[in-house]
């Protein structure tokens, strides 16, 4: 793990690659651009960029009516307004027709920082997962978004896609290949699997080398539809699954892997590492995954004891 970039850098080069491949495709944000970067994708198509000011209740309505017109709207602004400021858009507008926007949330999780708790949206996945037709995606690194937004650009039908502001480390190489609907078993271990999404993959990688024993660890790139067969399978063959993410523990992450599990009756018990049903606060993102036990020491903390 090296080298840095924010999954919303990310974001913003694929989004330009996609400029070259299809008219069609088209950008709106919220007044956001250089922040989101989708500034990337006006760069080298302005015609088909689209500022829509502070007003993302009408640029989804927006995006909806032009993805009517045989358009590809690729949507942004920051999840905090995105998914909840523009929720009855996104649910009335977009995915009760079902149509073809993708919205691509960037500084999204507690990483956001200095924003403080009115920016850091730890409700955004719960929101998104519970809407019918809607698809979630959260990469956990620069190459994953990449495959995610071609993903996404190629799936039919709406898209949330959660990214962050934080420069994070590489975990996937170039030539990860990403699977719509699976998860990736980044570490084999025994007793123990950790599950994490975004950001969290990264910490609990670091997490397990603090360990004094192996952990399985697995990155879930699609929230929903979510990967129930590799779930099912990890659960018989544990003791026990933790999921660890950049989230309120209601209704992300932990949530879609127990409504997987819960009707199995497979004897592997679950703990939920997040948000605890908490608001943020301000302060650098270093010190708040530490203040909020969502740092590497604080994760293997956890781990050891409920190994234990």
């Amino acid at each position: 793990m090296s080298n840095k970039i924010a999954t919303r850098e990310a974001y913003g080069k694929a989004l330009a690659e996609l400029a070259k491949e299809n008219e069609n495709v088209v950008v709106l944000d919220a007044d956001l651009s250089k922040s989101t970067k989708t500034a990337d994708f006006k760069a080298v198509s302005p015609e088909r960029f689209f500022n829509m000011g502070i007003a993302e209740a009408n640029m989804m309505g927006v995006a909806a009516g032009l993805s009517t017109c045989g358009k590809i709207p690729f949507v942004s602004t920051f999840a905090m307004f995105a998914a909840g400021r523009a929720f009855e858009q996104i649910r009335n507008s977009i995915c009760y027709p079902k149509l073809n926007v993708k919205v691509c949330a960037t500084h999204a999780g507690l990483t956001v920082g200095e924003d403080g708790a009115s920016h850091q949206t730890v409700e955004d996945l719960s929101l998104m997962r519970s809407i019918p037709n809607m698809k979630v995606f959260q990469p956990c690194d620069a190459k994953q978004t990449e495959e995610i937004i071609k993903a996404v650009y190629s799936i039919e039908g709406p898209c949330y896609v959660r990214l962050g502001r934080l420069g994070v480390e590489n975990v996937y190489d170039e030539n990860y290949k990403f699977e719509f609907g699976k998860g990736n078993v980044l570490k084999k271990g025994s007793k123990v699997a950790i599950i994490a999404s975004g950001l969290m993959v990264q910490e609990s990688l670091k997490a397990s080398e603090l360990l004094n024993f192996v952990p399985t660890i697995i990155d879930i790139p699609t929230i929903k539809p979510i990967d129930k067969k590799l779930i099912i399978e990890t659960a018989k063959t544990h003791d026990v699954i933790v999921t660890v993410e950049e989230h309120n523990i209601y209704g992300g992450l932990g949530s879609a892997v127990s409504e997987v599990l819960a009707p199995e009756g497979i004897a592997c018990r679950q703990y939920m590492l997040g948000m605890q049903d908490t608001f943020g606060r301000s302060g650098k993102p270093k010190d708040l995954l530490d203040y909020y036990g969502l740092d590497a020491k604080h994760i293997a903390e956890k781990i050891q004891e409920i190994a234990e």
